[in-house]
C-alpha cells in the first residue's frame, strides 16, 4: 500500500485536495486499498483553509511516505524553518516529492527544486523565477516530473497531476477509467498548456459554447461555417454574426485557435510526427498548420517541439 501524504498550512487552498477523489477512485477501481492517505502539518490539529474550512491533520514528524505533496494556496505561500527541514528530508525518503499549485514555492524553499524544471499556477510563475534562479521554471505546463519531483500548475491541474501518477503506478487504462469516474478530460498531457482555447474565447451564450464543443470534437472535419451553422441550427450568416459579438472573432479564426491548441499539445508530448498532427486536428498539411502556429503562437512547430525535447532533456 503506497501512503500519500499531503503537507497542509493554514490558510491553503481547499480545491488541491481534489487530488484525493483520484487516489480514492483508483482504490475503488483496483478492489483494493492501493493508496492510503494522510494529511499533515507543522502542529498538527485542524488546518483553516483560505475558504475558512478546516481540515484534520496530524503534526508531521517521519518523512518517509511514497508520496508526498505540498498544497499551495492564492497568494503564494511561505515556509518555515521545520517545514523545510522537513522536506530536504522527505526528499532523500519518499519515492516521488511534488506539490500543487504555489505549493511550488515552498519545495523551492526548501532547495528541492533546485536545478530542476518544475511549474506553478500561470499568475505566479514569473515570482517564482525571480525568488529562486536556481529552478527552472516552466510557466506554460500543466504539470512536471523532473526525476520524481513533481510540480503541477493551478488549482484543477493536482487531477492531471494525480491521474500521472496513478498511470505510472497502474498503467494507462487504470488511469482512464478513473478520469472518466471524475468526468475529466483523460489527460492532459505535462505539455500541454495552462490556457485553454475554449476558456480564451469565452462565448456568453449556451449555443456558441456548444458549437465550439462541437468544433472541438470534430477537427479532423471539413469545419466550414456552412457545417458549423449546421450543428448551430441557424444560417452561416447568423453564425457568423453571433460569434463575432460574442467572441470577437469569426467562425474560421476561433476553429483555428482551437485547432491550435490541441495541435500543440500533441507537438508538445512529441509522439505523432507532425504530419499526422495537421492530418488529425484538421490542418490537412504541414505547411498549413505552420502558417497557424506562427499566426498564433509566434513560433512554427518544429521550433516547439524542438524546445520540448531540449526541457525534457
Amino acid at each position: 500500500m503506497k501512503t500519500v501524504a499531503l503537507l497542509l498550512f493554514p490558510g491553503f487552498e481547499i480545491l488541491d485536495l481534489a487530488v484525493i477523489a483520484v487516489f480514492e477512485l483508483t482504490n475503488k477501481e483496483l478492489g483494493y486499498e492501493s493508496y492510503r492517505q494522510v494529511r499533515l502539518s507543522e502542529a498538527g490539529g485542524p488546518v483553516p483553509s483560505y475558504s475558512g474550512a478546516t481540515v484534520d491533520s496530524r503534526k508531521f514528524r517521519n518523512a518517509a511516505f511514497d508520496t508526498l505533496l505540498v498544497l499551495g494556496a492564492i497568494p503564494a505561500p511561505t515556509s518555515t524553518p521545520r517545514m523545510r527541514s522537513f522536506l530536504k528530508r522527505a526528499e532523500q525518503a519518499c519515492r516521488r516529492v511534488g506539490s500543487i499549485c504555489t505549493g511550488a514555492f515552498i519545495l523551492a524553499e526548501a532547495g528541492v527544486l533546485d536545478g530542476r524544471r518544475a511549474t506553478t499556477h500561470w499568475s505566479a510563475a514569473q515570482e517564482l523565477q525571480r525568488r529562486h534562479p536556481d529552478v527552472k521554471v516552466l510557466p506554460d505546463r500543466i504539470f512536471t516530473n523532473d526525476g520524481g519531483v513533481w510540480t503541477s500548475a493551478g488549482m484543477t491541474a493536482c487531477i492531471d497531476l494525480a491521474l500521472a501518477m496513478v498511470e505510472e503506478d497502474h498503467g494507462e487504462e487504470v488511469a482512464k477509467v478513473v478520469a472518466k469516474k471524475l468526468v475529466v478530460y483523460h489527460r492532459r498531457t505535462s505539455g500541454q498548456s495552462q490556457f485553454s482555447a475554449l476558456l480564451e474565447l469565452q462565448p456568453r451564450s449556451d449555443r456558441i459554447q456548444k458549437v465550439l464543443s462541437f468544433a472541438r470534437a470534430n477537427l479532423h472535419l471539413d469545419l466550414s461555417v456552412e457545417v458549423i451553422a449546421d450543428a448551430a441550427h441557424v444560417s452561416p450568416r447568423q453564425l457568423s454574426r453571433i460569434f463575432k459579438i460574442e467572441t470577437g472573432q469569426s467562425p474560421a479564426q476561433a476553429v483555428e485557435k482551437l485547432r491550435v491548441d490541441v495541435a500543440r499539445s500533441l507537438v508538445d508530448a512529441g509522439e505523432l510526427s507532425l504530419t499526422v498532427i495537421a492530418r488529425e486536428t484538421g490542418f490537412g498539411d504541414t505547411e498549413r498548420m505552420r502558417r497557424a502556429f506562427v499566426r498564433t503562437l509566434g513560433q512554427p512547430p518544429q521550433t516547439i517541439r524542438r524546445v520540448a525535447r531540449q526541457q525534457a532533456a
